[in-house]
């Protein structure tokens, strides 16, 4: 079985999620019990592994997993892992017992790995930071949430503002609550106040006022996939947050491990942009309420109303000041520079 921590529960209660088979693990994908696009590879490769374990189709299970969030590479990269050495042992051995080891092997693998890619990319942005903004006492807007709630470690864009705190150069994490879901105001809030960070909450819409009132010195976020050109597809309304950054003279700054990176996406226009339920957007859901919405939440719109949820949307190359992966950082972006990156990456892993 697999134990993940159930994220659409948080932050008013710490619950275990238990995934005894592949579908459940499915669900919990696609519910947002499991997030993040560095743990979405992660859970998706060790689904794989259970699958294996408990006699199912493998084959069936991985492309179950990996059709639950097309728009996270990383859960696309993790699932192909695990599915890779289980087939590879099969081959070998045509053994399904060693088989099933083999794709547990591969799980635990990306695991550790993610965890140091996670290290690394703190590190790396910090120093970023550092050289951006000389003298410290850094105010940086974060959205959506990428700590370690979305790692294996302590998480990507999340990471780096930790670390500056650590140092003593956060002066203040902004953090958009981030809609429809409130990712931000549930998750990375949580994670804030768990660190004694100094952090301020925000509606999305507040962030211009921010930027005009020159509050805001750096944009970190994560990516939950970035194309071979750069551009960056991350939880909507980090576009807006790239446009404003731009016009304010603010670095935006993507933070995400190599694996985000799709050489075989080209552009932004190919990235597919998963979109969401309309009761998201039309619905609000509290504890110990009663609820008569469609999604079982509180009502806030007429009856019939019909919502533009998109999970996601695309910031071109040419508002991404830096992209910082565990592999150092990408500024300016372009295809060659990230193409270049890759290869590294590649070349470190296999010597």
């Amino acid at each position: 079985m697999l134990v993940l921590l159930d994220q659409t529960r948080l932050p008013a209660e710490e619950v275990e999620l238990v995934c005894t088979d592949a579908p459940a693990l499915v669900e919990a994908i696609r519910s947002l019990a499991v997030r993040g696009a560095p743990l979405l590879g992660i859970a998706g490769a060790y689904g794989v592994a259970l699958a294996a374990a408990r006699g199912f189709d493998v084959a069936e299970a991985a492309g179950a997993l990996e059709g639950a969030r097309p728009t996270a590479v990383n859960l696309s990269a993790g699932v192909r892992r695990a599915w890779a050495a289980h087939q590879a042992a099969l081959v070998k051995t045509g053994d399904p017992t060693a088989a099933a080891t083999a794709a547990l092997a591969a799980a635990r693998a990306l695991h550790r790995e993610d965890a140091e890619a996670s290290r690394r990319m703190a590190a790396h942005g910090l120093a970023l930071l550092d050289e951006l903004l000389p003298g410290g006492g850094h105010r940086v807007l974060t959205h959506c949430n990428s700590g370690s709630l979305v790692s294996g470690g302590e998480g990507t864009a999340f990471a780096v503002a930790l670390a500056a705190h650590r140092e003593g150069r956060l002066r203040r994490l902004w953090v958009d609550e981030t809609r429809p879901l409130l990712q931000g105001a549930r998750l990375t809030a949580y994670e804030a106040a768990r660190t004694g960070m100094a952090y301020t909450l925000l509606t999305d819409n507040a962030a211009g006022s921010l930027f005009a009132a020159g509050e805001v010195d750096a944009v970190l976020i994560g990516a939950d996939r970035i194309a071979a050109d750069g551009s960056v597809a991350n939880k909507v309304g980090s576009y807006p947050l790239a446009v404003l950054a731009r016009y304010h003279h603010v670095p935006f700054i993507v933070v995400a491990p190599v694996t985000t990176v799709d050489p075989d996406t080209p552009d932004g226009a190919s990235i597919e942009v998963e979109q969401r339920a309309g009761f998201e957007v039309t619905e609000v859901t509290a504890p110990q309420v009663s609820a008569t919405g469609a999604g079982g939440g509180i009502p806030v719109a007429p009856l019939g109303t019909q919502a533009y949820n998109p999970a996601f949307d695309v910031t071109p190359p040419e508002l991404v000041t830096a992209i910082v992966t565990e592999e150092g950082a990408v500024s300016p972006v372009t295809a060659e520079a990230l193409a270049e990156l890759c290869a590294r990456s590649r070349q470190v892993a296999t010597s």
